[in-house]
């Protein structure tokens, strides 16, 4: 607590290691806390001394008179003018946000003291007052057939490139003021961010249990799919669905009171609101949020009773906040840290469970498209295009264009054409890795500015308009209400009546696996969606450095199954923003190891100089004799254990590997977690094991369970695997003695799962889980890194990459046995590889000191069966 009181107090980036069930959380919470209370206090007294100072000067140089004459050539009183309104500012700015922070205070003990508020409700919520501007620029005043006018809202709204907006920016910089009113200020707060909401959730209840809970205002961020309590909404499942839908229902309330303004509405189907979207209810439930400490559950319900929308509400909390939780992709992903309104300017940001997170900057900015997704974007465009071209100005149908001669591009790289059936399109078979610049030219795009695009798209909001416009057409009950029947009438009707066919046969068009068919309903709720978020996405990530990444176009076979796949290689340059604003940036984790490459490709690249870093990693709170960490480097028939690609596919191995489960099996007590280096690895052992009845002694002495492929899946099997521990311990007569679990590396169960007590007193690593070396993403990273980045210890930084993912995803599945601080457990190492003394020092410091190399099994197994006695022992006394 220390160590982060002191980084946080002297803006640095610090690094912090602390072994998971060594309360980690808690010092965060309250070495974070502390700081912030400190630093308040302190910000308080200087602005008091400064302003006391203020009125002093002021009142001292009304009444002194200058006696001497000045030598300079501007008269005395203007110099003393100058001098008088400086100070002046200086004091009511003082005065001023001393007054705000007043109110802030009192206002949140009213909240506190739950005082029922009222107060006049003047400010509106700043994406109100965007959706309404939005919606007046797209009032196109043409006259059109009433039919026409109910698309009204798919209509992208009159564009104009930066170039041309520069002259009016000037005249709507007074109105840019007025809005300025409506944004509350940030106070100084911590973002703490976290991979999943269940960890976020975890740390939420630490909050609540500390000392802190009564005196801090957090908040707890989300998407809308994790926020949303509107069932009709929510029943859409896909994110983007959520997304749109929820955007329309807003666009219509402020259509709604437009309307009841006295505006006469246009005729057609009366549209849909948000029953929780309120200011009022909203403004209520903010002040809700700030006054007591919820979790997403806790908000869900607090949405419910009040009647108003969480997603929202969170968002309007944000500036007051002191405590902002939220996941990664919030934080680190620019777009999405600018539309939640997350501001990190001069404000302490801490990122838990940061062992991968080089690994998670890379996917969130990487992007894949397929060809089905290609051909149907452009073929929904097309006809976007093509129905509204009356009534689309020049500029748009210019982007349009543009839009679509890159998605044609894009297209051809991977040897296919629009226009036509991608399933029916074949490409010969390959993969081609490119620079972006390679990329454009390839795909004869290098024309194109796409930083313009991709404002474009930013401004004009095609993807969502385009995706209100598939989802209105492409279903296949939809009633035209005609009416007259004039000839003119019935050529619209037959045009859109075509119109909807060929959307239709663009959807079949679509590819949809056999292991889908069962829920060919939620098939078919992604092929409705427009994949032009997606193009969108891809776009944006071509406007990257061309060193900083790579474009792969992978052929397939068919066109619909080819993909182009954007790589970014240099994560370093989304995280220096980040760096760059943040006051300071606490990096946390269980095991950090190895911390110098983390440094070399995340820091020093981002531009971090080394005297802002500073380390802290603390040993685990166990007594050093609760763990057991062996390294086996041959089994109890003298095979040696070498698990490489070429030889662990042998009878040999896989029989003696059998064997040595076997023998684990005998003298360990509940359950048993053996690690496979992949699902394929472990689905040809577990064969092997089946047919020469390894697999049935091992059943004799555990129950066997296996980590299911599917995510939903796992809560079950790991209550079964946990309940038939727990019936094993009571019924001690039986022959069963526990219970084992196959698990893969990097799968479901070696993250974010704890083993704790009875349900991993072992746990045995079987080989070491390198990634694929011939993976072309993986090769072109190492390529990358060898290129840019300095070479240590006689290897490559390439090689430090391979060694540093196995014994990082090494250190995450052994590290689930130990939990808390009465907890034992051992741990296996198969594989004579791991008693290289550069594999050992990868091992997290708790370990490493405990670890002991046995090149025979006879010993290892030996201090394997006292290890048990012992504790077996010590729980009788």
């Amino acid at each position: 607590m220390q160590a982060l009181y002191g980084a946080l107090d002297q803006g640095k980036v610090g690094i912090f290691e602390s072994p998971t069930g060594t309360g980690k959380s808690l010092s965060l919470i309250c070495g974070a806390l502390s700081w912030l209370t400190d630093y308040e206090e302190k910000r308080r007294q200087e602005a008091a001394a400064l302003l006391q100072e203020g009125e002093t000067a002021l009142s001292t140089s009304s009444t002194a008179q200058s006696s001497t004459s000045s030598s300079s050539a501007e008269p005395d009183w203007i110099t003393d003018f100058v001098q008088k309104k400086a100070e002046r500012d200086l004091v009511s700015r003082l005065k001023e946000e001393e007054m705000k922070r007043k109110k802030r205070e009192e206002r949140l003990e009213m909240i506190r003291n739950n005082v029922q508020l009222k107060y006049a409700m003047k400010r509106k919520s700043h994406e109100d007052d965007e959706a309404f501007k939005l919606l007046q620029l797209s009032k196109e005043e043409q006259t059109e057939t009433q039919g026409d006018q109910e698309d009204e809202e798919l209509i992208v709204a009159e564009y104009e490139s930066d170039d041309e907006s520069k002259t009016r920016s000037r005249f709507c910089a007074a109105e840019d003021d007025a809005d300025d009113d409506l944004v509350e200020e940030h106070v100084t707060k911590i973002y703490y961010c976290s991979r999943t909401h269940s960890q976020l959730a975890q740390f939420v209840h630490e909050v609540q249990k500390s000392p802190f809970s009564k005196d801090i205002s957090l908040v707890t961020l989300g998407s809308r799919q994790n926020l949303c309590i509107n069932e009709e909404v929510r029943r859409l499942g896909s994110i983007q669905r959520i997304n749109d839908r929820c955007m329309e229902m807003q666009k219509n309330k402020h259509e709604k009171q437009h309307h009841e303004e006295g505006v006469k509405r246009k005729r057609g189907p009366a549209k849909s609101v948000c029953p929780f979207y309120k200011a009022p209810a909203m403004q209520q439930m903010r002040d809700d949020i700030l006054g007591t400490v919820h979790d997403i559950e806790q908000l869900l319900k607090l949405g419910r009773d009040t009647h108003s929308c969480p997603y929202y509400s969170t968002r309007l909390a944000i500036p007051p906040a002191q405590l902002v939780v939220l996941p990664y992709q919030m934080l680190l992903h620019e777009g999405t840290r600018r539309a939640a309104g997350v501001q990190l300017k001069g404000q302490v940001v801490i990122i838990d469970e940061a062992h991968n997170l080089s690994d998670t900057l890379s996917c969130i900015h990487s992007a894949e498209l397929t060809g089905a997704q290609l051909c149907r974007a452009h073929s929904q465009l097309a006809q976007y295009a093509d129905r509204y071209k009356s009534r689309l100005k020049a500029k748009n149908l210019m982007y349009i264009k543009q839009i679509l001669f890159v998605i044609e591009g894009l297209v051809r790289v991977l040897g296919g054409k629009v226009g036509q059936n991608p399933q029916s399109q074949t490409t010969q078979a390959g993969t081609e890795m490119l620079s972006i610049n390679n990329f454009l030219f390839k795909a004869q795009i290098d024309n194109i500015n796409l930083f313009k695009l991709q404002r474009y798209f930013e401004k004009s909001m095609i993807s969502r308009k385009l995706g209100g416009f598939v989802e209105k057409y492409a279903g296949t009950g939809v009633s035209l209400h005609t009416q007259s029947s004039s000839n003119k009438e019935n050529r619209r009707t037959e045009g859109l009546n075509r119109f909807l066919q060929t959307l239709q046969s663009n959807q079949s068009a679509a590819p949809v696996s056999s292991a889908d068919q069962q829920g060919s309903a939620e098939a078919e709720k992604v092929l409705s969606a427009s994949p032009m978020m997606q193009v969108e996405g891809f776009f944006m990530a071509l406007t990257n450095s061309n060193t900083d990444g790579r474009v792969v176009a992978h052929r397939q076979g068919t066109l619909s199954e080819s993909s182009v796949k954007f790589l970014l290689l240099n994560p370093a340059v989304h995280f220096a923003q980040v760096l760059k604003e943040s006051r300071a940036v606490i990096i946390a984790g269980g095991t950090m190891q190895p911390v110098s490459d983390f440094k070399q490709e995340l820091l020093f690249s981002a531009g971090v100089a080394e005297e802002r870093i500073t380390e802290f990693s603390c040993g685990h709170v166990i007594p050093p004799e609760n763990i057991l960490p062996l390294v086996l480097c041959s089994g109890p028939s003298g095979q040696e254990l070498d698990f490489t690609f070429q030889s662990r596919d042998s009878p040999r191995m896989m029989d003696e590997t059998g064997r040595i489960l076997s023998n684990i099996c005998n003298v360990v007590p509940g359950g048993v977690v053996c690690f496979f280096p992949s699902y394929e690895y472990s689905r040809r052992i577990v064969s092997h094991w089946e047919a020469s009845g390894a697999l049935s002694r091992l059943a004799n002495k555990k129950k066997i369970f296996q980590e299911p492929k599917k995510a939903n899946q796992v809560e079950q099997v790991l209550g079964e695997y946990s309940r038939c521990i727990q019936r094993c311990a009571v019924d001690s007569g039986g022959g069963l003695t526990g219970a084992l679990l196959f698990s893969v590396v990097g799968g479901k169960m070696s993250e974010g799962i704890n083993f704790s007590d009875e349900l991993g007193r072992c746990v045995v690593m079987v080989g070491m889980p390198y990634p694929n070396i011939k993976s072309p993403e993986l090769q072109e990273k190492m390529s990358y890194l060898d290129k840019h980045l300095p070479h240590s210890g006689g290897r490559s930084p390439g090689q430090a990459l391979i060694e540093n993912l196995c014994m990082k995803a090494v250190n995450q599945s052994i590290g689930r046995a130990i939990r808390h601080r009465g907890d034992y457990s051992s741990m296996v190492l198969c594989d004579r590889r791991y008693s290289r003394p550069a594999t050992l020092s990868k091992l997290p410091t708790w370990i490493r000191d405990r670890t002991s190399t046995h090149t025979s099994f006879g010993p290892a197994f030996a201090a394997l069966r006292k290890f048990f006695q012992e504790k077996k022992r010590s729980s009788f006394n």
